[in-house]
């Protein structure tokens, strides 16, 4: 959308959201992901998404995606904007589109604050967020776990929400990855325990897991929106005859 709608090559800095593929320590083949259950391929979303082309689009088309870019504060320049980050030297765009937790876009430092009204920072302070964690289990490559399932949703505990075996979707190493609802509110270190407990109860007798990790998502999914909001607020914009929309936007995924 960004390439069609501005004239000139697209340079994106950064490209993230709640998806994590973690690898065991003990055998970097064996992987587990920790954020987002799955992405839809089913035929129709392929088409209408074009998800199979997201990253071959990115090389080919002109787009140019910056990693490793932990904003921190955002200026406006002249009819621009200059986005600094904690490493190297502040880069210059047309357009600032920010899909970052609310919690998070509040936090921001320069002209964010001056942009935002009154009447806007009440309404998105009162944007809130369910948590959630993630447990990923490591096994050895030879361990034996009789699931005829690759994934299911599980509705009869009160903790776990989500079960996937990773290897069944990657033929990789053997992996668990377990999702959680939000009803658990201790830090990972806490929570751990009551997790392999719980999923004592749902799947019993599993082997002894190489390794454990847990990740805690703070900003999961939204539980509050933005009342009349139609998914983007815009705080600032200006436009020109002949030239792209200069703009700052909240968009969808924070709202």
């Amino acid at each position: 959308l960004l390439r069609r709608e501005l004239p000139n090559k697209a340079k994106i800095s950064g490209c993230r959201g709640e998806m994590s593929t973690s690898r065991s320590p003990k055998d970097p083949s064996c992987t587990v992901d920790l954020g987002a259950q799955y992405i839809s391929a089913a035929p129709y979303y392929a088409r209408i998404h074009k998800m199979t082309r997201l990253f071959k689009d990115q090389q080919n088309t002109g787009a140019e995606v910056l990693y490793e870019r932990h904003v921190t504060h955002i200026h406006q320049k002249d009819t621009g904007w200059e986005v600094c980050h904690k490493a190297g030297a502040p880069d210059r765009f047309d357009i600032v589109v920010v899909t970052m937790p609310v919690p998070q876009i509040l936090q921001l430092q320069g002209d964010v604050e001056s942009l935002i009204g009154e009447n806007q920072r009440r309404m998105l302070e009162a944007v809130s967020y369910s948590s959630r964690y993630a447990l990923g289990l490591s096994y050895k490559a030879d361990t034996q776990i009789d699931i005829p399932w690759a994934a299911k949703y599980v509705s009869s505990n009160p903790c776990i929400h989500f079960i996937a075996i990773d290897d069944k979707k990657r033929n990789l190493g053997q992996c668990l990855h377990i999702f959680l609802l939000s009803s658990l509110t201790p830090e990972k270190d806490a929570v751990k325990p009551i997790i392999l407990e719980e999923l004592e109860k749902v799947m019993p007798g599993l082997p002894q897991p190489d390794s454990i990790k847990c990740q805690k998502w703070r900003y999961s999914q939204v539980t509050g929106s933005v009342a009349d909001c139609p998914g983007q607020m815009t705080l600032h914009s200006t436009a020109s005859a002949g030239s792209a929309l200069k703009g700052f936007k909240v968009l969808k995924s924070s709202l």
